[in-house]
């Protein structure tokens, strides 16, 4: 596996596949690998013929006092975990490269950005948004990959690529799960013992809004209300939102006519959590 920590040196390497006819993958993550991640690589061997797997933990979507500084990084393992992998390009820019003294554009998609944990996280996704705009701008890939536990990301990706013409597919992987049904994340480092024993709240109301859904229940509010209610039994978790919404637009909506989007967030110590899933008919 091939390090490159160089902007032109990726976007040589690039157009000298590009030219040999070779499809690029790309897998945008910032590091603290774990399963969900690499499911994304071996997704993306699978989609093409040589694979980058970029590494940027991207300051432009924390907000002051979020947890930039802190957000774990491994490095060392990382690299290692890649190589396992066979992955053809560790791509590793520092601040600097993505974001030279004099910076002043950003990418926002505006409506999808405004809700869910857009309201809690103003600027967040117009920092993923930059630096995903820029990360296609750098690696040209042919298709990227990216992983459906970040559902609102996932659709603010798609949308900017539809509205900006870009030409990449965009793969969408199902979220990768612990034994007791936890969405792994980078995250879940923070959660001591009882905080990760606590945190199985978030799967399990999951899996009771699926059940009122398969017991004939259509009513949003009356799903919302148990939900609501499941995660509150539990005292180390306080509720940041919790919505049904449609899975494209992220409107909210009243009944359950067809698939719709449950997505909340979780605060468990001083780890934000979020999970979703899709309920249908």
């Amino acid at each position: 596996m091939r390090i490159i920590e160089n902007i032109q040196e990726m976007r040589r390497w690039s157009e000298a596949k590009r030219r040999e006819g070779r499809r690029i993958v790309l897998v945008p993550t910032m590091g603290f690998l774990h399963e969900g991640h690499l499911s994304l690589v071996r997704e993306g061997k699978r989609r093409g013929e040589r694979l980058v797997v970029s590494l940027f933990v991207n300051p432009t979507q924390f907000a002051p006092g979020e947890d930039y500084a802190a957000y774990p990084r491994q490095l060392d393992r990382d690299r290692e975990l890649l190589e396992a992998e066979t992955v053809d390009i560790l791509f590793h820019p520092s601040v600097e490269q993505i974001y030279p003294e004099g910076s002043q554009t950003h990418v926002e998609v505006e409506r999808l950005s405004s809700l869910l944990c857009g309201v809690f996280r103003p600027g967040h996704f117009r920092g993923v948004a930059t630096v995903v705009t820029k990360l296609f701008n750098i690696v040209r890939p042919h298709v990227a990959i990216f992983g459906s536990k970040d559902f609102q990301q996932l659709q603010i990706v798609g949308r900017m690529v539809q509205d900006l013409n870009f030409d990449v597919e965009i793969v969408a992987c199902p979220t990768v799960r612990e034994q007791d049904g936890l969405a792994m994340s980078s995250r879940n480092f923070y959660l001591d013992a009882k905080e990760r024993e606590a945190a199985k709240v978030l799967y399990r109301s999951l899996q009771m809004a699926e059940a009122l859904v398969h017991e004939g229940e259509r009513r949003s509010d009356r799903i919302i209300r148990a939900v609501r209610a499941e995660i509150e039994k539990e005292p180390l978790a306080r509720l940041e939102y919790l919505s049904l919404c449609d899975p494209t637009t992220l409107e909210e909506v009243d009944r359950i006519e067809k698939e719709t989007l449950l997505a909340l967030a979780v605060w468990i110590g001083k780890a934000r959590l979020i999970d979703n899933t899709i309920l249908k008919t």
